[in-house]
């Protein structure tokens, strides 16, 4: 049984980068994040805050045209970040052909527009929904598969 759903509202900009570095400093190596939103949702904002808190080297920019890009540790301590757009993606076969699944053993993979692609990558895996309102705010709900999310996202969507 996976945990349960958990929505977090982050007002402003320099909110979604402090969430994203709060769940960046919980992630290790083996990690797999898909975020899922339409254009503008956040997506991009929230994967430079994980890489904040990764504590990675590189802008972080969206891979869109890339497609995937790692980020090292500065430190040399701690998993890579590997960044990955799936937007331009035709399917199954060519995530195949990033090799992401042979990433997963020494970085957290986070893709954006993931769902109903990557999710294959890991039996476990934190999908977030990015929604930003009408009023710029955005909704981010964490939706975890696999039990070994429950006690870091617990802390993380308290905040």
């Amino acid at each position: 049984m996976s945990p349960a759903l958990q929505t977090v509202e982050l007002p402003a900009e320099s909110d979604t980068l402090e969430f994203g570095r709060r769940l960046g400093a919980a992630l290790r190596a083996g990690d797999l994040v898909l975020l899922d939103g339409p254009l503008g949702a956040g997506k991009t904002v929230l994967a430079r805050g994980i890489a904040a808190g990764m504590g990675v080297t590189g802008s972080v920019t969206s891979p869109t045209f890339v497609i995937a890009r790692v980020h090292r540790p500065e430190s040399g301590d701690g998993p890579a970040l590997v960044h990955v757009d799936a937007y331009r993606l035709g399917g199954l076969d060519e995530i195949d052909d990033l090799d992401l699944d042979t990433d997963l053993t020494d970085a957290a993979v986070v893709v954006e527009w993931g769902e109903g692609l990557a999710e294959r990558l890991a039996d476990a895996y934190l999908l977030l929904r990015i929604r930003r309102r009408d009023d710029d705010v955005r909704e981010i709900t964490l939706e975890p598969h696999g039990e070994c999310w429950g006690p870091r996202l617990g802390e993380l969507a308290a905040r």
